[in-house]
């Protein structure tokens, strides 16, 4: 078979599956293994593969059919411009956190902020904010110590070892000091809604997805410690689930922070709130 068949065969079996988009998983996958882009793949339609080579691509193929995330398949994800490993480890990356961090861009003023990103699974806001900001000073902190191995890996990956420091902690329940950033992506999905997600997204660990019976009652806790942690004027940003945001707007206010706001993203949704406290 060459390339050109081998992405056929792949494509109708992914969608016999149900996987979204079988086409473009099967071409990130064989040019996985071909060491090649996809780009690539269009150059070389006609390339006949060996048996070698089809013996696994037929085992990842059949990996993603039976819901294993691309991303754990490749072993890497892109965010922020970025290569993060990815593994069963944490949660893979959302789009929707990608337009977090570039809203912190916008909204850091001083490139020396200490900042704090809490539960930060792979890695992926501490080190994209430690790569934008060199002289930023980063704390990652998560309460899986598989987590943070990987966004350790991560840090060592990306040459940005030096400037993000990692600690296992419940939250802020460990952190000393003030910050001028809190930045969290903390589980907020009711365990009650366990039957409306995704097989793929059933694969990432139940300790970075399912926060309680509501789903924000992490939230909740955060907003509650993060006064003293934050110094005068401090941004408290989060990220949260559908359905959250008017409940927790009023939190913010009850807990008299001010200058709060919330933002949608790209489809529409509220998933952002940003507040001040002092």
């Amino acid at each position: 078979m060459n390339v050109l068949e081998v992405l056929q065969a792949a494509t109708a079996h992914l969608k016999k599956h149900g996987v979204e988009n079988p086409r473009l998983n099967a071409e990130h996958l064989l040019a996985h293994l071909l060491g090649r882009n996809r780009i690539e793949l269009y150059l070389d339609f006609e390339r006949k593969l060996t048996e070698t080579e089809l013996g696994p691509l037929r085992e990842l193929v059949k990996r993603r059919s039976e819901g294993e995330p691309l991303q754990h398949l490749l072993g890497t994800v892109e965010f922020c411009g970025l290569t993060f490993l990815s593994d069963k480890r944490a949660m893979v990356p959302r789009p929707e956190t990608e337009e977090l961090v570039e809203s912190l861009k916008s909204e850091i003023e001083d490139p020396k902020s200490k900042i704090v990103d809490v539960g930060t699974g792979s890695g992926v806001i501490a080190l994209s904010l430690a790569a934008e900001f060199p002289e930023a000073r980063i704390l990652a902190v998560d309460i899986s110590d598989d987590a943070l191995a990987l966004a350790q890996e991560n840090a060592i990956t990306l040459d940005l070892g030096s400037r993000v420091q990692f600690l296992k902690s419940r939250l802020l329940e460990t952190i000393e000091g003030t910050f001028d950033l809190i930045v969290a992506n903390l589980p907020y999905i009711s365990s009650q809604d366990r039957h409306t997600l995704s097989r793929e997204v059933l694969r990432d660990p139940e300790v970075a997805l399912f926060a309680g019976a509501r789903g924000d009652e992490l939230v909740r806790e955060l907003i509650d410690q993060a006064p003293t942690r934050l110094r005068p004027g401090g941004m408290l940003a989060l990220e949260i689930g559908l359905g959250q945001g008017q409940a927790l707007l009023s939190v913010l206010t009850e807990k008299n922070y001010r200058d709060i706001c919330s933002k949608n993203d790209y489809n529409g949704v509220t998933r952002f709130l940003f507040a001040r406290y002092g």
